[in-house]
């Protein structure tokens, strides 16, 4: 389980603070760069689309990094939603190791 108390930064935050911002890229510029529709990057920058696997393989052939590094960022924002959601997370609590289901 998550053990820290804050919220991890989200794609959008390290996509536009990380890399956008100190590289001069606009939108429209890393959209060009990635081969998709502007409406995709700002859907990213703005936390309405999730990073999947192929659009982790573009950034990290754009960035020149890994693409673990943008699934591991969405996986830690998902899962902290998970943690944080009342809904979820009475879902999460409702579930037994199989030892004591038995």
């Amino acid at each position: 389980m998550l053990t820290t108390t804050r919220k991890p930064a989200t794609v959008g935050e390290i996509l536009t603070e990380e890399f956008m911002e100190p590289l001069g890229l606009t939108q429209a510029a890393l959209a060009e760069a990635m081969g998709v529709q502007r409406k995709h990057v700002n859907e990213l920058c703005n936390n309405r689309r999730t990073v999947t696997a192929p659009t982790a393989l573009i950034l990290a052939r754009v960035f020149g990094n890994s693409p673990d590094f943008g699934l591991n960022v969405q996986r830690r924002t998902d899962l902290w939603d998970a943690m944080h959601n009342p809904q979820e997370r009475a879902r999460i609590d409702r579930a037994r190791p199989l030892d004591a289901a038995a």
